[in-house]
């Protein structure tokens, strides 16, 4: 469990006034023992945390006091100042609550004092006339109310007084409110206390005594006046739509209760028909209230149906479930008649099921809620009105159940009212009707929407179930059955469901099932651990996939829950009873990462904090961070992080557990349970293992580390320096990482800068700041001096990854003081002296030095980009310098200083960031400026930069550019002249580099430099917005930023946005402008708050008036313009009305619609274009929801237009209002059933749309249906069914006709008649969903009975297609049913057999369309799948029927038959072929299923299909041959092997080629191989020889295929050929090479699956055979494949290669070697795992001599051209921008040479095997001395310091050092120089050896 630091509390300390004070002073005690002294002691404190304990000594005090029966005057004057202090607290200071505590318990001989010294500063508070100080009296008010005896004695007194305020205050702030309309800030404050002053106005009416008595209620009493008032005023709030729906709300309520507590008589109030205000117990108020009950709800009903907006939707459900409540409490004491109104077959109950069907799945969770309360209520009405009639007979419970139950699972309501039945009928009816709902409901829970429900109903269902078998049975046997009906489904879930189902299932069902029945947990365990035992036994050397967590998975999920939960008392108990240490082994690095994650949550998890951890256990944390660092999967790595966290935090706790226990220990100490061992045994343990953890986390920090690994290292380390921070004091902390720290550890973490990945540099950057040592102690000056240099160099680099790391070393430079000492020139003198040595002063200090120097930088270069922007794109990109200065001012601390200094300061870097935008702004808002080529026709670049503006120049009306800032000093620029020369253009713009070198400027480049450095801009600009603060006044000294300059940065943002055409940069350009908009609705300025509603109405405005000159971008997504309006909308306060977005929406809905104007279409475009961006923002919420219709209306009709520009604009909207109706789409399923609704639902919220889309879907009916010549191809039909296919029937349709589907029916199937195939399929899918199941045999037969008989001389196919279609897509949705099995469902689809028969003409060849003939034939395949089941003793229903008859005799007389002409092309020929292909198909396979009771009756047989010449037959039939022979054929077809060599030489289709390859794999060679030679000609070798030339030469998935086909064929081959195997030598010498080719990083990813597949199946011959089969040379090589794989980017064949090793490890002759044996491992284990597997088979095969050498071959790296590498490292620095070449981000290759070095280091120790011969060890000592020497030098040519400035090839060296020290170390050994000695000591240590003469950076 996880364990949070505690806040500290912050109390306001309590002052009291000069006056207050004297009198204390001048009445405390010389002893400091009385009231005066004890409050005088008090006040003078200046903490409030402090004073909190002597307000508690208060009342204790007093209590002790000698009274004598008289009030000491010093008493009177001490509860007077307490008076005064407790009306001076603020409502929310904890100072306030204590004193109310403490004084409620003052002594009865005080209270009159202390009610008359309250009572008076109260009274005083009360004449306030400060507006702004009315809050606090409001305020006091209410804490006199809450909990307060003295308080509320006091508000009774001046209850005329209060009630007086109150309603004064009201009045003055809604005028005040009135006044300051438009100013958001104020108006927020002064709505706020209105709604404040509401509710304390109810809370004193429903306390004070006085309202209980009637003496007030005279009209001339002053209360009955104010009162008359205060209701007055809250009515007058209720019309008052100015304010916020909150207030409004509230004052209904006050409403309410004004009129209730002052109507008279009261006997009259049902008349007024409240429902908060009446008295349903009893039925007290008799007929006249239930007819007001009745009359209440039909009203709700009316404005059910008319409100749309969410918050009145809302309380329109509560107050609905208000009523349910009140319905209740009468029907307990109604008339009979009341009851048969309120019954199950009712109209209200109908209406109130509608409602509820309605709004089960509104968007909004409190809605739903109240929807599930009203339900519940619902049950509870019916069974109120049942007379004495059973539960589970009840028509109603029984109807409501069964509609339920036939809904999709992936409705939520059905959840939550299903839960609702259990409650009120009990679980046994419903597992009585379906007893498979438990497993049903676990299906789905691979949903993540639907997860919660699902494990809340499961919840309610089997807690119910418990209670009724215990209640059934006296024993203990129930338990069984409540197990097998609960546990059961879950633990198969568990081993056997998908990777979302099981996790979804495990965090959310098994907890609930483990807190409800704890004792299930052993039952679990015990069934697991037999299936783990039982697949352990069968030493399968497959053990599963990785997609599979088995048993052993699911066991550990089971046990971490337990623990976490509470449900396991300790870490031994589970370890000794439960699970086995070799169990928590394997489930630490196994193969699927959530057995993993599981595992270490067990050990991780606890439901006590202070839990100690065991020494086994962190044994075993150490183990799994070794091998689970280098996690690909981002969830993962958090997972593994979080848990990790948790446990030092129980560390750190436990931990101060152990200290209070050494500290308490005495002579004599009691047993302690919370540990073992002693205290100081365990606290040293836990020293130990944390210092052990950061060092194996730091050595993970080696050079060439992956992204993953160091990501994981460093979030850890993070952990441990947050969760051990370095405390001064008393506290003592087990663990400080600071102390682990060296100058090594140090260097190590800030070249983590260099990483290419930004959130490593965080990662890095922020423990850093968390470590208590600092740059100054570990790094000299002139190290820092160079770091600051190598910043500075980076800021200018053309990778721009670079600037990144220089912006991260500045800022490490200046929050550890580290910048040098030379920058203090930037500094003023009263700069430099301000504020000494404060943190913040430091920070700020050196912040502005280095933000000053790079401007000065900056400045230089922005000069030169001026006059060159080829040159700065090649030299000196400006984007590095703007982002470190951005990266600068975001560390920055927000009270500043120095604010005389940054004036200046922020002034240059605004117009430094004009000057850049200018310079590259023609580039980037160029028409294409990715097509943008720099052109070589004249010396000077600036020349050349004048061609390529003229190049982009855009040729359109828009003409910013022209107003672009061209460079001044070409404005003599001939463009004449230079056009004369075009013909000498080159690609690439020769530039002289930094270093005087000439560099290839490309295209790429100068866009990478534009397009960065408008990017920095816009983020610099929107920084300087967000973080500095405002001007309040013009020359006012507190602020940085002025108005003119905000309203500068905002034209800046506006042009940008309004004009540019680069999606990027006004992108960019809006992320800044968001900051600007978000800082102006808050500013205090009122000036400045208006700025967003004024720029809105302005480009509303130029929208509108679509003048020909504007110049908004008209691109066909409106470029910038949406994001513009998007901003200024988005920041407009939520808590307001937002009154600009719904005038906007207004507006924008106009411009959207249809236009007679066909000129003015481009207000209509951007009108389009921006609903779309506000229907796409998740930040304007429900806000936009009322717009829906009309925008879904505008896209519609937009669609229509006969301008592109428009229907593209539509189709865009439509596809957000889609998404905004009905969700995100979770998965690739286009047509999934999560994203839908029922058409009531969707209708109800969208009423004007039924209309709409009825009428539109009328229209195009009838256009579908015209007999005039070209029909009319209404365009609007394929957005009207896209709506359509997504809504379904409400439960309610069948009885209920408003808002019912049915009307759509009709019109949708005439929609199957269009001309247009795609509407055509459109139809039918949308037909589906809106006929409910039960319906469907009746629609088909219906849709059959429209088709035209043989004898029909006149007929359309394009009709018959489409009802085809919709024939066919209900006829797979009624198969996809759940009744499939029931006997109706059977004879349902027997009757439509019989009517497809009628029509079988045209599956014939009598129908002369091939299309229609398909979709006919796709029915009948259809048919053949759901009925060709026979019973027992009977035929089958086809049988029966003759159908099979039929079909033969359609397979017979078609063209699979008779043939087709090779050149005969007719439109749906490949279709039909397939169709009847697999007709055919299933017409055989039915054949040979009753070929043993008779003759084989075929009319084509597969050899035939085989050898059809259409490929689709002939690829259709090999994937069912395929299936067959993969799930194991009858010997029938396995004599087909003949067919498929001949097939398999003469194929040329590829696909098919690969199916008879498949095929050939799966049947034993030994029932083929031997028929080559007469079938085809070829022998045994030669087919062999035939496979590895198709592996060799054809396309990937065919090389897979026949690699695999290869490799069996040299299995069988060598197993044949055992005696003779020198024969094979060629074949297996070239099968080898295949193999190693097939395994590069290079290759598609199916070439590398196949050859792990290849290595796995031949482990057990090739790999690890006690004899070798193959040389030593070719079965290393084929080992060093294994290990290549294993290290693989892709997951996927990672894991392929670890069950090459799983398989090698399961072995007679290598299981013994580890205890990971037979088990699922992951891959960073199975890498070690297979090197000691092949040491060890070097030494079993006495290899030693000639394996070794290879081995250290591999260490070293031979074969790599360092020098090479080098140099093209050199020259491609400037070629490519980014990398080109494959990259590995997975592997690392020090972790490769760790794992080897150990085992070598091991076999040597272990078999003392030295070199025969000293040839062989002396040329490996040459080798690594001249590795040695190379890199030295090389070392030395890098330019310090190298690890910044040549990162790539300083890692790369790095790299090959650690590998030589590595065969340094073994040769040393091998001479017998050195001892054995563990890795860690000399490889993968971060910092740099100095082994090598290398120089010092």
């Amino acid at each position: 469990m996880g364990v949070k630091k505690k806040r500290e509390m912050q109390v306001a300390a309590l002052t009291v006034r000069h006056q207050d004070l004297e009198t204390l002073r001048s009445f405390a005690d010389v002893e400091g023992k009385n009231l005066a002294s004890l409050l005088l002691h008090c006040v003078q404190l200046k903490d409030g945390v402090s004073q909190i304990r002597y307000v508690k000594q208060i009342v204790p005090l007093l209590e002790k006091a000698d009274t004598n029966g008289v009030c000491d005057p010093a008493i009177q004057s001490c509860l007077d100042i307490l008076a005064g202090i407790y009306y001076s607290l603020s409502l929310k200071n904890p100072l306030k609550k204590v004193l109310a505590s403490s004084l409620n318990g003052l002594p009865e001989f005080f209270q009159t004092e202390a009610i008359h010294s309250f009572t008076s500063h109260l009274k005083e508070e009360l004449n306030t006339t400060d507006l702004y100080s009315y809050r606090k009296v409001v305020d006091n008010i209410s804490s006199c109310m809450e909990n307060f005896n003295l308080g509320k004695a006091s508000v009774n007194n001046l209850l005329k007084n209060v009630l007086h305020f109150l309603w004064k205050s009201l009045i003055e702030i809604l005028e005040e409110n009135r006044q300051f309309a438009g100013n958001h800030i104020v108006q927020t404050q002064l709505m706020n206390d209105l709604l404040v002053g509401i509710r304390v106005s109810m809370t004193v009416v429903q306390k004070v005594q006085d309202f209980q008595e009637n003496l007030w209620k005279a009209s001339s009493s002053p209360i009955w006046q104010s009162m008359c008032g205060l209701l007055g005023i809250f009515t007058k709030f209720l019309s008052d739509d100015d304010l916020l729906q909150t207030i409004q709300s509230t004052s209904g309520l006050a409403v309410i209760l004004f009129i209730k507590t002052m109507f008279q008589p009261s006997e009259n109030i049902p008349e007024l028909g409240t429902l908060a205000m009446l008295d349903w117990q009893n039925g007290s108020m008799g007929p006249r209230g239930e007819a007001l009950l009745l009359d209440t709800v039909h009203v709700l009903f009316t404005l059910s149906s008319q409100i749309k907006e969410a918050t009145l939707e809302m309380f329109l459900s509560r107050i609905l479930a208000l009523w349910t409540n009140s319905a209740i409490h009468i029907l307990e004491s109604s008339s009979p008649s009341l009851k048969d109104s309120l019954n199950g077959n009712s109209s209200i109950v109908g209406r109130l099921l509608e409602y509820i069907y309605t709004h089960w799945e509104h968007s909004l969770d409190a809605l739903r809620h109240q929807t599930k309360i009203i339900f519940r209520n619902l049950l509870q009405i019916h069974w109120l009105t049942m007379e004495g009639t059973d539960l589970v007979t009840d028509p109603f419970f029984l109807e409501l159940t069964k509609t339920l139950l036939r809904l999709e699972w992936h409705i939520k309501g059905k959840y939550t009212c299903l839960g609702c039945l259990v409650e009120c009928i009990g679980i046994e009816h419903i597992l009585a009707i379906d007893n498979t709902i438990p497993s049903q409901i676990l299906e789905v829970m691979g949903d993540q929407s639907l997860v919660p429900y699902a494990s809340d109903l499961l919840e309610t269902m089997f807690k119910n179930h418990k209670n009724h078998l215990k209640s059934q049975t006296a024993d203990g046997t129930w338990i069984d059955q409540w197990h097998e009906t609960w546990v059961s489904p879950l633990l198969y879930i568990l081993c056997e469901g998908n990777l979302d189902q099981k996790s979804y299932v495990i965090d959310y069902y098994l907890p609930k099932l483990l807190n409800y029945s704890p004792e299930s947990l052993r039952y679990m365990v015990k069934i697991l651990q037999t299936s783990i035992d039982a697949k352990t036994e069968r030493s399968s050397p497959s053990l599963g996939s990785c997609s599979s967590r088995g048993a052993l998975g699911a066991l550990m999920a089971c046990l971490r829950a337990a623990r976490a939960h509470g449900h396991l008392q300790s870490a031994t108990d589970t370890w000794e009873n439960l699970v086995s240490s070799a169990r928590i082994k394997q489930g630490l690095i196994h193969q699927h990462c959530q057995v993993r994650i599981d595992t270490l949550g067990l050990l991780c998890e606890s439901s006590r904090s202070t839990e100690i951890v065991s020494a086994e256990e962190m044994q075993w944390i150490q183990f799994f961070i070794t091998y689970n660092l280098n996690t690909q999967s981002p969830g993962v790595r958090q997972q593994i992080c979080s848990l990790l966290k948790k446990l030092f935090c129980r560390i750190q706790e436990s931990s101060q557990v152990l200290y209070k226990l050494e500290q308490c220990k005495s002579k004599h100490e009691p047993e302690n349970e919370l540990t073992k061992e002693q205290p100081s045994v365990s606290l040293q343990q836990y020293k130990n293992f944390m210092s052990s953890i950061c060092n194996s986390l730091f050595e993970a920090l080696f050079p060439g580390s992956s992204y993953s690994t160091r990501f994981s290292a460093l979030t850890i380390l993070g952990s441990i320096a947050e969760v051990f921070p370095a405390l001064e004091g008393r506290v003592q902390v087990v663990y400080q990482l600071s102390h682990d720290i060296d100058a090594g550890r140090f260097q190590t973490l800030i070249e983590c800068f260099t990483s290419t990945f930004e959130e490593v540099k965080t990662l890095a950057f922020d423990l850093l700041m968390k470590l208590s040592v600092t740059a100054i102690k570990f790094q000299g000056a002139e190290k820092l001096q160079g770091l600051f240099q190598a910043a500075l160099e980076l800021s200018t680099s053309t990778k721009p990854y670079d600037c990144v790391t220089a912006s991260y070393l500045l800022n490490f430079l200046v929050w550890q003081d580290a910048v040098p000492s030379s920058l203090s020139t930037y500094l003023t003198q009263s700069a430099a002296r301000s504020d000494g040595d404060k943190p913040a002063a430091v920070v700020e200090r050196n912040t502005l030095m280095v933000i000053k120097c790079l401007i000065e930088n900056l400045e230089e270069d922005v000069s030169q980009a001026e006059n060159s922007l080829l040159q700065a794109a090649a030299s000196f990109p400006m984007y590095g310098r703007v982002h470190c200065v951005t990266g600068a001012l975001q560390k920055l601390p927000l009270d500043l200083q120095l604010v005389s200094e940054w004036t200046p300061v922020v002034e240059k870097l605004l117009l430094m960031s004009y000057r850049i935008s200018a310079v590259v702004a023609p580039v980037i808002q160029s028409s294409s400026p990715e097509g943008l080529i720099p052109m070589d026709t004249d010396s000077e670049s600036a020349s050349r930069l004048q061609v390529i503006l003229n190049e982009i120049q855009p040729r359109d009306t828009n003409d910013y550019f022209n107003q672009a800032k061209i460079l001044k000093e070409c404005d003599s620029f001939d463009l004449e002249d230079l056009n004369a020369s075009v013909s000498n253009i080159d690609t690439f713009a020769g530039i002289k580099g930094k270093e005087g070198k000439t560099c290839d400027v490309t295209a790429q480049m100068v866009l990478v430099c534009c397009w960065r450095s408008m990017k920095e801009v816009a983020l610099l600009l929107g920084t300087l917005c967000q973080l500095l603060p405002m001007q309040p006044v013009p020359e006012s000294s507190d602020g940085l930023l002025t108005v003119e300059q905000v309203k500068e940065i905002g034209d800046y943002f506006k042009q940008h946005l309004l004009q540019s055409r680069h999606r990027g940069a006004f992108e960019l350009a809006y992320t800044g402008f968001v900051k600007l908009t978000e800082i102006l609705n808050r500013c205090p300025d009122v000036n400045l708050q208006k700025l967003p509603e004024q720029w809105l109405w302005n480009v509303l405005e130029e929208i509108k008036c679509s003048d020909p000159s504007s110049k908004l971008c008209a691109t066909r997504r409106s470029a910038g313009i949406p994001f513009y309006i998007q901003a200024l909308l988005a920041s407009e306060p939520k808590k307001g009305k937002m009154d600009l977005l719904k005038i906007t929406m207004k507006e924008l809905i106009f411009l959207a619609g249809p236009t007679d104007n066909s000129q003015s279409t481009v207000p209509q475009v951007h009108a389009l274009n921006i609903l779309r961006a506000l229907f796409r923002d998740t930040r304007l919420g429900e806000n936009v929801i009322p717009f829906v219709a009309d925008g879904a209306k505008a896209a519609i009709l937009g669609f229509t237009s006969p301008v592109w520009a428009v229907r593209n604009s539509s189709t865009l909207l439509f596809s957000s209002l889609i998404t905004r109706i009905f969700g995100v789409k979770r998965g690739k399923d286009e047509h999934s059933k999560t994203n839908r609704m029922t058409g009531r639902e969707f209708f109800s919220r969208f009423p004007e749309l039924y209309p709409f889309l009825l009428k539109q879907l009328e229209a195009v009916a009838d256009t579908v249906d015209s007999d005039m010549g070209e029909p009319d191809r209404h365009p609007s039909m394929f957005l009207l069914l896209l709506v359509l296919e997504r809504l379904y029937p409400s439960p309610m349709d069948g009885a209920s006709s408003t808002l019912s589907m049915a009307p759509f029916v009709p019109f949708i199937m005439r929609c199957g008649r269009s001309p247009i195939y795609r509407s055509r399929e459109m139809a039918a899918r949308a037909l589906v969903p809106l006929v409910k199941i039960d319906q469907v045999p009746n629609t088909v037969r219906a849709l059959l009975a429209t088709l035209p008989n043989c004898t029909d001389q006149c007929f359309r196919q394009n009709h018959i297609h489409g009802t085809l279609l919709q024939v066919s897509h209900l006829l797979r949705a009624y198969a996809d049913s759940k009744h499939r099995m029931d006997s109706d469902f059977q004879q349902e689809l027997t009757d439509i057999t019989v009517c497809t028969k009628a029509k079988l003409w045209l599956a014939k060849r009598q129908n002369p369309c091939l299309v229609t003939r398909a979709v006919y034939i796709d029915i009948l395949f259809l048919l053949t799948y759901c009925l060709d089941k026979p019973t027992k003793g009977s035929q089958s229903v086809l049988e029966r029927l003759g159908f099979w008859e039929e079909v033969r005799g359609i397979v017979s007389g078609s063209e699979l038959i008779t043939g087709l002409p090779c050149t005969f092309k007719v439109p749906g020929l490949p279709q039909y072929l397939q169709s009847l292909t697999k007709l055919a198909i299933a017409a055989e396979w039915a054949a040979l299923a009753r070929a043993r009771e008779q003759t084989r009756d075929v009319p084509i047989t597969f050899s035939q299909l085989l050898g059809s010449s259409f490929p689709e037959v002939r690829l259709l039939t090999l994937e069912a041959l395929l299936e067959r022979f993969s799930a194991g054929a009858s010997a029938s077809l396995r004599s087909m092997g003949e067919d498929f060599l001949l097939l398999a030489m003469k194929e040329s289709h590829p696909e098919c080629l690969c199916k008879i390859l498949r095929i050939l794999h799966c049947i034993n060679p030994s029932e083929w191989l031997p028929l080559t030679e007469r079938c085809i000609h070829l022998t045994p070798k030669e087919f062999l020889i035939w496979t590895m030339d198709i592996a060799s030469s054809d396309r990937s998935e065919i090389q897979g295929v026949a690699l695999r086909l290869t490799s069996k064929l040299i299995a069988y081959h060598m197993k044949t050929y055992e005696e003779n195997r020198d024969l094979l030598a060629p074949q297996l010498k070239r099968w080898v090479q295949l193999v190693i080719l097939s395994c590069g990083d290079h290759l598609p990813t199916e070439s590398r699956l196949a050859a792990a597949e290849v290595l796995t199946s031949i482990a057990p011959l090739v790999l690890t055979n006690s004899c070798p089969v193959l040389e030593l040379q070719d079965t290393l090589a084929l080992w060093r494949c294994v290990l290549i794989l294993l290290q693989s980017e892709e997951q996927a064949v990672r894991d392929a290669a670890t069950e090459t090793v799983t398989t090698a490890l399961s072995q007679e002759n290598t299981y013994q070697s580890t205890e990971f044996a037979f088990c699922q491992v992951d891959a960073s284990i199975a890498l070690a795992l297979a090197l000691a597997i092949l040491c060890d088979l070097l030494q079993q095969w006495d290899q030693l001599d000639h394996g070794l050498p290879i081995l250290l071959g591999w260490l070293l790296g031979e074969g790599d051209d360092l020098v090479g590498y080098v140099e093209s490292a050199h020259q491609g620095d400037e070629d490519y921008l980014f990398e080109k070449a494959e990259v590995n981000f997975w592997a690392e290759t020090l972790t490769f040479v760790k794992h080897l070095y150990r085992q070598l280091l091991h076999l040597l120790c272990r078999s003392g095997w030295r070199p025969p011969s000293s040839e062989r060890l002396g040329h490996l000592q040459r080798t690594v001395s001249e590795q040695q020497h190379l890199l030295s030098q090389l070392f030395r040519e890098l330019p310090p310091p190298a690890e910044f400035l040549k990162t790539v090839e300083f890692t790369k060296l790095r790299i090959q050092e650690e590998r030589t020290l590595a065969g340094l170390r073994l040769l040393a050994f091998l001479e017998g120089k050195e001892e054995e000695a563990p890795y860690s000591q000399h490889l993968g240590l971060p910092c740099r050896s100095k082994s090598l003469n290398s120089p010092k950076n």
